[in-house]
Order: structure tokens, then sequence, then C-alpha cells
């Protein structure tokens, strides 16, 4: 499985850093993704919902870290080029590190 696009959207709040959207093999795409700022730098957080009682679940994931580290690399790698090409760098928004739609879901993640 090939990922062949990566689409981010960015956000300019103190957590929740950009959307991105994963498409794979030109032919399946996953929406939601969000690149958050985290206490040991920046991670990619899958698309999750709340339930009636509180609790969140991701609606996709990787089943294996291969996958995972794969997904995170290249959204993380987006996201950057992204910055630059808005003229912002990293330093304006925190730390970047390679290793995880609403401000509810942010605050429940990080």
């Amino acid at each position: 499985m090939e990922i062949t696009e990566v689409r981010i959207s960015l956000r300019n709040e103190d957590k929740l850093k950009a959307f991105a959207s994963v498409t794979f093999d030109n032919s399946f795409v996953v929406r939601g993704l969000k690149v958050i700022n985290g206490s040991q730098g920046f991670f990619v957080s899958m698309p999750s919902r709340r339930h009636k009682d509180g609790t969140y679940r991701d609606i996709a994931h990787p089943i294996n870290n291969e996958m995972r580290k794969l997904i995170e690399d290249r959204v993380l790698d987006s996201f950057e080029s992204e910055l630059n090409a808005a003229g912002m760098g990293l330093g304006d928004q925190g730390s970047h590190s390679h290793d995880e739609f609403d401000e509810d879901l942010i605050e429940e993640e990080t």
C-alpha cells in the first residue's frame, strides 16, 4: 500500500496545528488526522469520534507500527513543507518529533 497524497490544512491553535487527509493508492482517502503539538513535540492523531459515554474511539487507524510510522512521517513531512510554504518555520510552531475535528478531541488525546 502506497501513500499517494497528503493534504494539510494549517491551524494556528495552541495544540492543534493542522488537519491532514491521506490518500492511499489513488483510491482511498482518510480525513480528519490531526497534527498536535504535544509535550514531546509534534505527533499525528488518527481521526476519532466521541461516544455518548464521553470516551473517544479511533474511526480509522493503522494496525501495525510500520504503517503508523509511515503515515506519521509522511504527514509530518508534509506539515513541515506546508509551514515553509506559508513562510512559517517549525521554530514558530514548537519542536518537531516523528515519534502521535474538534477541541474536545484534542484535549482527550494529549
